[in-house]
């Protein structure tokens, strides 16, 4: 059972969003794709900026020189802090993540369930690993619980899709 209380005194995203500038636009199916990991993350969250009080915070995603600037504010857009990450670190399993995601919806179509389950393992498997990074590159800075990397990293994993 959930303690409603506790999970309310937690700090959380409120809202993502992301800067259309450098990120761009794309494909109907990458936006849509980027709007479920926007709602996905919204839903449910734990995110914490490291020596802030508040509770509710807002995420704005942008990409600068290849690196990801996470630009926190309260939600009415008071400054909390910002902190820029290099996506070198997260290159091999954003690719690998890519890859077995190909692999797992041409098998959906022909593939028995056994070999569907172990694909969909693979997957599991690098999510997983994805989430961990981000939890380490994090750390110090922002607090997040592993549900909420998974989140941040499909949407990190959305934001390099070209579709």
């Amino acid at each position: 059972m959930v303690d409603l209380t506790a999970r309310r005194n937690r700090g959380r995203l409120v809202a993502v969003d992301l800067d259309e500038a450098s990120i761009g636009r794309s494909s109907s199916e990458v936006e849509h794709e980027r709007r479920v990991a926007i709602y996905d993350l919204i839903e449910e969250n734990t995110f914490e900026p490291a020596g802030r009080d508040e509770r509710e915070f807002r995420l704005r995603l942008s990409i600068v020189d290849r690196k990801l600037v996470l630009e926190v504010t309260t939600p009415d857009g008071g400054p909390v802090v910002t902190h820029v990450l290099s996506l070198t670190p997260f290159r091999r399993v954003v690719k690998d993540y890519f890859m077995i995601c190909d692999s797992y919806y041409q098998a959906i179509r022909t593939a028995s369930p056994s070999q569907i389950e172990a694909i969909d393992m693979g997957r599991r498997g690098l999510h997983n690993e994805g989430a961990r990074l981000l939890i380490e590159r994090l750390d110090g800075k922002v607090s997040v619980d592993v549900d909420t990397a998974r989140r941040l990293f499909t949407l990190l994993s959305v934001l390099h899709w070209k579709g």
